[in-house]
């Protein structure tokens, strides 16, 4: 079955979930393209796992519908598992078995057997980094490499969407670069649907996000768009030599500026000048040489993706 529409792996419309009278999901609409990692944030109970649930044909929809590689999830469900490689949060492994073994077993359930599994087993060990623990058993590895076997397994069948939910729980800062390089890696070939708390290793690794809060859509674009249009004022940080009262002074009277703190560092005065939107670090620039202040540091403060996520899911 072909794609109907060549640049679009999923497509979610007018997605509802309910559970009894409570509506985890609603009304969901978006798209995510070929070769796309998407970002899904959410605070917790925003509705992230129940929307990654129904789209691996996991649990149905109230209503609305989604498609993966053109194909409806409810009348295609068993092309659509096959085109989908998932690690959920709580990572599904069997610890009484070596990585090896598990991976065969994974692999026979899909329907892979033969030559064939084996050179993909292999190829696993070597994307995921697990060659020297193909015959640990998974139970006594350590949290990185249990999340490296889950990995694995998603996408050992060569899946056309991975989708990994919290792929960094539990893991120390060492492996988080490692994984993250990982991810990194494997959204050069696959369409990846990132859902994370970690919304700095998010901001590193999307190429877009989505966020989520009551079953809604608050916010969708890439990092920088989220973060330009965020309500939150920018500044600047001043490192300077002067009089500290006519720092504070000269500075307050730039156009632009809503606020300044000056304090005393050693030998230097340092500034926080707070800002609207707008760039007015070449005006800030202009007040330090005009005013013969020496200069040793003028940086610009914007909002992150911390305080956009904060501002949409907090109110």
């Amino acid at each position: 079955m072909s794609l109907a529409n060549d640049s679009v792996m999923l497509e979610v419309t007018s997605l509802c979930k309910r559970f009894g009278s409570v509506q985890a999901v609603k009304n969901l609409t978006f798209e995510v393209k070929k070769g796309e990692v998407l970002g899904f944030l959410g605070p917790n109970g925003a509705g992230k796992t129940t929307t990654m649930r129904i789209i691996t044909c996991f649990i149905p929809a109230s209503s609305g519908a989604v498609k993966v590689c053109g194909m409806d999830t409810v009348e295609h469900d068993l092309e659509v598992r096959k085109r989908i490689g998932y690690l959920p949060e709580n990572n599904p492994l069997y610890f009484d078995m070596t990585v090896r073994e598990y991976l065969r077993f994974a692999g026979e359930i899909r329907g892979q057997t033969g030559t064939r599994l084996s050179n993909r087993i292999s190829e696993m060990f070597q994307v995921c980094g697990l060659t020297k623990m193909e015959n640990r058993q998974i139970g006594k590895l350590s949290k990185g490499f249990k999340q490296r076997v889950g990995l694995a397994q998603a996408m050992l069948h060569n899946p056309d969407l991975l989708i990994l939910d919290e792929p960094m729980s539990g893991l120390d800062p060492n492996q988080i670069i490692e994984i993250r390089q990982l991810i990194k890696k494997m959204g050069e070939e696959k369409t990846v649907i990132y859902c994370s708390h970690i919304l700095s290793e998010v901001a590193a690794t999307c190429n877009r996000i989505l966020i989520i809060n009551e079953g809604a859509i608050v916010a969708a674009g890439t990092p920088d768009e989220l973060t330009a249009g965020a309500s939150t004022s920018s500044g600047f940080t001043l490192k300077v030599k002067g009089d500290k009262a006519s720092v504070q002074s000269k500075l307050s009277a730039v156009d632009g500026v809503t606020g300044v703190i000056v304090h005393e560092a050693g030998e230097w005065l340092e500034a926080s000048v707070t800002t609207g939107k707008e760039d007015i670090g070449e005006k800030i620039y202009k007040c330090v040489s005009e005013n013969g202040w020496s200069l040793a540091e003028l940086k610009r403060h914007s909002a992150s993706l911390e305080d956009v996520f904060t501002q949409l899911t907090r109110g």
